[in-house]
């Protein structure tokens, strides 16, 4: 089956409308996207697309226009970032009304109020809009999961449980319109995989509802952290990642590297509203993966006198660490087995063993690469007994490998997919920590869950 690969290149970070901008520029159909944004149940907004210039490029926009009542500071920059921006010219009140909304507004230097509306949502409220849209039931199912991403976020960030959580910026229109156009898009384009590039993010503080909040913000901070985002931090000042943008990313990601080989078959460039050093764009690439031979441990066959020796590439060359420890409690060979995982040691293991004079003892055993065996000996050396560590490099023959995301019915989960060699098939393997987390969530075995996981394959 054809796989359709998105890949998100985050140089300038990444928000809602960007996002939206960059799947249009690669194709989505803008009649399937206003059909579903004229279903939904809310008011006080229409969108315009349209081609902008930024840095001399012809990029995408995607604008939401919204009523007066329901305008905000998102794209504000004199009120998000000025620092000193003045507070004398007008002042600001909060008014709740019977109907549960909430008037935020300014007061003019003649006393006029100006009041914007502001909805304040909670998770299952827009999980009703989200429902009562004419989109797929794939569409729903992402807008529905960016949504629960951020209604994680903001519990976190606040300390208060999910259900509690009242979306006052994500709860507006202009951000359920990006969520849901961004969903509608993703599976107009049936994107199959994606690929998201390190989240470039910016410096300096913002001003949001709550007051002047440090860049990343922690809405941002905590996605990334939950789902294995990489931030890179610029020297840029401003929000480059909004909440929004970091929830899409997570929702969506498969994967953080490139194929090793790929063929670029449309690029899709996705306009910002704010303006920074570095121009607001995301582009966005529909690839297709190549060589997939390339993958495979590429061998050659050396025969020799009595044998047949198998050579792979030094990119399939590792070495072994290995040590006696005979004088090093049980807790401890545990604790130096973790550090070294941390650290990134492709394997750790520890067998007992008898030493001489019969002392019973362990043999500690560590796969690494080449650039790894410095850290992981210092570690070793650092965390146990031993005053020695013998070191072997060793060839391998392995299978290509990549890790996909499936969903089910109480979350992602993350399956490792092994290519067996000369195109027989491929086998998936469910990663231990998503099937424990799941397990606990859902209150199933573990293997009913390694299993479901398994047949949605």
């Amino acid at each position: 089956m054809k796989k359709n690969i998105l890949y998100l290149e985050c140089n300038s970070g990444i928000s809602g409308d960007m996002t939206v901008a960059a799947l249009l520029d690669l194709g989505a159909d803008r009649n399937v996207l206003e059909k579903a944004l004229q279903s939904m149940p809310i008011d006080g907004f229409e969108i315009n697309i349209s081609r902008v210039k930024k840095a001399g490029l012809d990029v995408c926009d995607f604008q939401v226009i919204l009523e007066k009542d329901y305008e905000n500071h998102d794209h504000d920059m004199k009120y998000l970032f000025e620092e000193g921006h003045s507070h004398d010219e007008c002042s600001h009140y909060t008014e709740h009304t019977h109907d549960g909304q909430c008037h935020v507004g300014e007061v003019d230097q003649y006393g006029q109020k100006h009041d914007h509306i502001h909805e304040h949502r909670n998770l299952q409220d827009i999980l009703h809009i989200i429902d009562h849209t004419d989109m797929t039931e794939a569409a729903k199912e992402t807008a529905a999961r960016i949504f629960q991403i951020l209604a994680a976020a903001e519990a976190k960030a606040h300390g208060i449980p999910e259900e509690e959580v009242h979306f006052h910026e994500v709860g507006a229109v202009d951000s359920i319109v990006d969520i849901v156009s961004a969903a509608v898009c993703l599976d107009n384009l049936g994107i199959t995989e994606c690929v998201v590039s390190p989240l470039c993010e910016g410096t300096g503080t913002i001003r949001c509802k709550h007051g002047i909040l440090s860049v990343p913000v922690p809405a941002v901070l905590y996605i990334a952290q939950a789902h294995q985002l990489e931030l890179s931090v610029t020297d840029s000042k401003g929000e480059l990642v909004t909440p929004t943008g970091a929830a899409i990313a997570a929702a969506v990601k498969t994967a953080d590297n490139l194929p090793k080989r790929f063929r670029i078959l449309k690029t899709g460039m996705g306009a910002g509203k704010r303006t920074y050093e570095r121009p607001s764009i995301l582009r966005a690439m529909l690839i297709e993966e190549t060589g997939l031979e390339d993958k495979k441990c590429q061998t050659e066959t050396v025969k020799g006198d009595d044998d047949t020796v198998i050579r792979e590439n030094d990119e399939d060359v590792i070495y072994k660490l290995e040590s006696n420890i005979d004088d090093c409690s049980g807790e401890s060979m545990g604790y130096v087995m973790d550090r070294l995982l941390e650290a990134g040691a492709r394997d750790v293991h520890y067998t007992p063993v008898y030493m001489k004079k019969n002392r019973p003892a362990y043999q500690l055993n560590v796969i690494c690469k080449e650039e790894q065996i410095a850290e992981l000996e210092s570690i070793i050396f650092m965390e146990t007994t031993t005053i020695g560590i013998r070191r072997q490099k060793m060839k391998r023959t392995i299978l290509s490998r990549r890790s996909m995301e499936v969903l089910t019915e109480w979350g992602n989960a993350v399956v490792k997919v092994c290519t067996l060699p000369d195109g027989k098939g491929e086998r998936y393997y469910p990663e231990y920590e998503s099937v424990a987390a799941l397990s606990k969530m859902s209150g199933r075995p573990f293997a009913e869950v390694y299993r479901m996981i398994v047949e949605t394959l």
